[in-house]
């Protein structure tokens, strides 16, 4: 490996770079994206179970909170309506999509990144291209003929940032489209879940109306 960096030149240490960068990235994902930590399977139902009858406790609210990004939205509707018991819905609607969009924008972190890495390797491994071709034409003389030497060296450089930025973005690439489809499809849960929590948590709002 240590023998074709050397070969590739100076050029090949961004791709390098956005190796290392783009690995820690799909990791950490990998982990935060889990339906465990996102929308554990059964948790809108044990919501709708706890306030069945009554509103739960601040520190119910607060486990429910901590418990996934699901959770946390949630939480929000479910203290919108302690701290408001004559909640409306338009109202209660607006703070679920606003805690639905920052657990939107809590899944999509780092995601632009990743796309970038995928976007610019191809280009990186161009610039290491002209490169070599450079360092080629340049090992081309006139008077003393070609440089071997150089020649060969020119070669590598263009061949080996082409390959490494091939090899970098293909990857970097198809986890960026399958983490997109993955916040998407968690956004559309959510969705989901707040319509299904609204006209639960709007019963407490009408019975403290009605009487």
């Amino acid at each position: 490996m240590f023998s074709i960096i050397q070969a590739a030149g100076w050029p090949i240490w961004p791709l390098i770079i956005c190796s290392i960068v783009a690995l820690a990235v799909v990791v950490e994902r990998l982990s935060s994206l889990r339906a465990a930590r996102v929308i554990p399977p059964r948790l809108l139902d044990e919501v709708l179970s706890v306030t069945r009858a009554n509103l739960p406790s601040p520190d119910v609210v607060n486990k429910l909170a901590d418990n996934s990004i699901l959770g946390r939205v949630l939480a929000g509707g479910v203290r919108a309506v302690i701290a408001d018991p004559r909640i409306t819905e338009d109202a209660l609607r607006g703070t679920l999509e606003s805690a639905g969009r920052a657990a939107v924008h809590r899944m999509e972190r780092y995601l632009n990144t990743l796309g970038t890495i995928a976007s610019a390797a191809p280009y990186l491994g161009l610039l290491g291209t002209v490169i070599g071709m450079i360092e080629i034409f340049g090992s081309q003389s006139p008077t003393t003929g070609s440089n071997p030497a150089m020649l060969a060296h020119g070669i590598s450089v263009a061949l080996y940032n082409t390959a490494f930025g091939l090899i970098v973005a293909i990857p970097a690439l198809m986890f960026y489209r399958y983490f997109r489809g993955l916040v998407d499809q968690y956004t559309l849960d959510m969705e989901q879940a707040a319509n299904r929590l609204v006209p639960h948590l709007l019963r407490f709002s009408m019975a403290r109306a009605s009487s």
